[in-house]
């Protein structure tokens, strides 16, 4: 289902104070950026990116997967493939190159953040493991696992994902995240 007008338009002003958010990081530092500067450049108040981010590490955290109604994000997962569920992920917010695409390349703007600052890594492990609180429920229900095997296996899809986007980041070798993705959920299967 589409978003409606007044979603459209909250997506709209996020993508908006991200763009800014990062320009500035980019320019002056995470650390000597505040949200108050933010909110200026951006021309909105610092109520509004409170509002839509919550924290200054939360306007890099961001991205379309918070989005995601619990049917759609039922709708995504295999419970019989979850390396095909990764692989539907990620084609779904994988950054690419292709530098007309401005979702994409905000995500790749955002990655290096993740991984290079130590409060918005610290603050990714809490999206991560709310990311599993979703997930791991559709498990249970439409893969007939336990709750047990429904984290566990939420879990490792999570934190995989995470783990493959890292060492594409660290590791550049002109290898798309879904090859790198592949080889980190193969290391899970012979495990």
């Amino acid at each position: 289902m589409a978003p409606g007008l007044r979603e459209r338009k909250r997506r709209a002003a996020m993508r908006h104070i991200q763009e800014v958010a990062l320009d500035l990081f980019d320019e002056r530092g995470f650390q000597e950026v505040s949200v108050e500067q933010i909110a200026d450049a951006a021309d909105v108040s610092p109520s509004s990116v409170y509002r839509y981010f919550g924290t200054k590490e939360g306007i890099v955290l961001a991205d379309d997967f918070d989005a995601l109604s619990e049917a759609d994000l039922t709708s995504i997962i295999d419970p019989g493939d979850l390396v095909g569920t990764a692989r539907t992920v990620v084609a779904r917010f994988e950054p690419s190159e292709d530098q007309q695409d401005p979702e994409a390349n905000l995500a790749l703007r955002r990655i290096r953040y993740f991984f290079d600052e130590p409060s918005v890594r610290k603050a990714s492990y809490e999206t991560l493991a709310n990311a599993v609180e979703r997930i791991a429920p559709i498990l249970t229900t439409s893969g007939g696992f336990t709750a047990s095997e429904a984290r566990v296996m939420s879990s490792a899809l999570v934190f995989g994902y995470f783990s493959a986007v890292e060492q594409w980041y660290r590791n550049p070798e002109g290898r798309s995240i879904t090859d790198v993705l592949d080889e980190v959920l193969g290391t899970l299967r012979r495990l």
